[in-house]
């Protein structure tokens, strides 16, 4: 028998109750001319996505979860995330020329601001799964294990959904024209 599902507020959307922590770390580069920077970027550059990425966004979420028998039906009636966001960027090591500084300006705060989409997309993500789970209930349950495997089906296929958005984004963001590209191609051929 499939588990039957009910929310506790069918059709609204939970009001968001949690921030973020965000947070940036950097590595070093070291260049005197915006070509060397990239050039320090392309032998520097963190791992993310299966290759080297200029920066990258992470994150770790975990969860408060209360599961609450009731009756013979079990229901989540407590869904707090915590979530920190982690925007990895590079930064120049050394005194760049006021020339050079401007375009690394120009350059790094484009980069921040892609990596802040993606940090947006998981800030969505949260509040999906939040959306959820809260008020979810399943009948027949009362040991509170069926609600559990809904819960992570479910979860799946919203992570799913939020890393096809994210490779959609660096697709159009990292292709000829883009706006990245045009962020790389300006430093490499800049000052």
């Amino acid at each position: 028998m499939a588990p039957v599902l009910a929310f506790a507020v069918p059709g609204v959307a939970n009001a968001r109750d949690w921030q973020p922590v965000e947070q940036i770390k950097t590595y070093a580069i070291t260049g005197n001319t915006g070509a060397e920077l990239y050039e320090a970027i392309g032998a520097r550059a963190p791992q993310a996505g299966g290759g080297l990425a200029i920066a990258h966004t992470s994150f770790k979420l975990t969860w408060t979860r209360t599961y609450t028998p009731q009756g013979s039906a079990c229901a989540i009636t407590v869904a707090k995330p915590k979530v920190i966001i982690t925007y990895t960027l590079p930064k120049p090591a050394n005194k760049l020329s006021p020339d050079v500084a401007a375009s690394w300006g120009r350059f790094i705060a484009g980069v921040e601001k892609h990596e802040r989409v993606h940090g947006l997309f998981i800030q969505e993500l949260v509040q999906q799964i939040q959306d959820f789970s809260l008020g979810l209930k399943v009948e027949n349950d009362p040991s509170c294990q069926k609600i559990r495997q809904v819960l992570t089906a479910r979860l799946g296929e919203l992570s799913k959904a939020e890393r096809a958005k994210n490779v959609e984004f660096d697709r159009v963001e990292l292709s000829p024209g883009g706006n990245v590209h045009q962020l790389i191609l300006a430093l490499v051929n800049g000052p």
